[in-house]
């Protein structure tokens, strides 16, 4: 039987889920939430693995082919591997991604191979063992170092994740980019979100993408366009000569919202069909109050259906107008 294509309001098509598996994170990063942590949702509130793996056989019969588990930090959830495990033989998913800080996923990687998780986001800031212990509070540089170290040899596709942040960070975009030279890695420099977890930020980004890619230019002037994959959130490029790639992601600007593919489900089961809206939908509710699986596929389609055109209008629909989630919230 032929699986249906999602389509939302806008007639974008929706194949690709953002799972956060937890809430909870091992390290303190300053742009995800403050140096004291966040309120951790008790472990009854998050859904359980056979919650997850009932939806995700739920969106994969309604079009979902793609699946990335993130968190907080995904590793941080007990028996994580045994739910990989089972989301990569569901029908109708092609591809299972994993984003993650390294500081526990070494042991894994063997197994991860295995089961062919089709790539890792590895999210790392700084090749400065002292610059990431100031950004992320903890001093973890060496296992998420050693955990990159291994998936190159794996063979794993990897990107690297490093938000680029003013006074934290800047002198480390040219190492970072050295990193593609000899290694078959995409590095992706991401403009600076506000989901820090206090609500307090800037009211104008200073190192956007543009200024990203301008910094750049200046130490690669032969810098190549590559083409980008459809429903990228990154504009890519090569040094000629260099193995790997880079890419630049908007994510503050939105520039590339007129070509999401993607919603976002929360580790307490809420729907966001937009990284900036404060949740659509409570899945977890809809669960529990015993809703049949067509039930919950309606309610679904009913909220692709009335999707935010882009980032602003959706921050603009937010109840209390204000940005205050941490990042490790909303699932990364």
């Amino acid at each position: 039987m032929t699986t249906p294509q999602l389509y939302d309001n806008h007639g974008r098509p929706i194949n690709y889920l953002r799972l956060a598996v937890t809430d909870r994170c091992n390290l303190r990063c300053f742009y995800c939430m403050p140096e004291e942590g966040i309120q951790y949702l008790p472990k009854k509130e998050l859904l359980t693995f056979e919650e997850i793996e009932r939806l995700i056989q739920l969106v994969a019969s309604l079009g979902i082919t793609k699946i990335r588990l993130t968190g907080g930090e995904p590793f941080v959830r007990t028996d994580l591997m045994q739910l990989i495990r089972k989301i990569v033989s569901v029908e109708g998913i092609e591809k299972v991604h994993l984003t993650t800080n390294g500081i526990l996923t070494s042991p894994h990687i063997k197994e991860l191979k295995e089961l062919r998780i089709a790539s890792v986001n590895l999210s790392l800031d700084t090749l400065n063992r002292e610059r990431f212990k100031k950004i992320t509070r903890r001093d973890e540089f060496e296992n998420t170092w050693n955990t990159l170290q291994q998936l190159i040899a794996s063979g794993i596709p990897v990107k690297i994740n490093a938000v680029v942040m003013e006074g934290k960070n800047i002198e480390d975009i040219i190492p970072m980019i050295e990193l593609t030279r000899a290694h078959n890695v995409s590095v992706r420099f991401i403009e600076e979100m506000p989901f820090n977890g206090a609500g307090n930020h800037y009211q104008q980004l200073t190192w956007t993408y543009k200024k990203i890619l301008d910094w750049i230019k200046v130490q690669y002037p032969n810098l190549v366009k590559i083409a980008d994959e459809p429903n990228t959130t990154s504009y890519n490029y090569q040094v000629p000569g260099f193995i790997g790639n880079i890419g630049v992601i908007a994510a503050f600007s939105r520039t590339f919202c007129g070509t999401c593919n993607r919603i976002r489900v929360t580790a307490q089961g809420t729907l966001k069909t937009c990284l900036y809206d404060d949740g659509v939908l409570n899945i977890k509710e809809l669960m529990r109050s015993g809703a049949s699986d067509e039930e919950i596929k309606g309610s679904l389609i009913r909220a692709f259906s009335s999707r935010p055109h882009d980032g602003f209008e959706a921050e603009s629909h937010r109840k209390n107008k204000v940005v205050s989630e941490s990042m490790s919230t909303i699932g990364g």
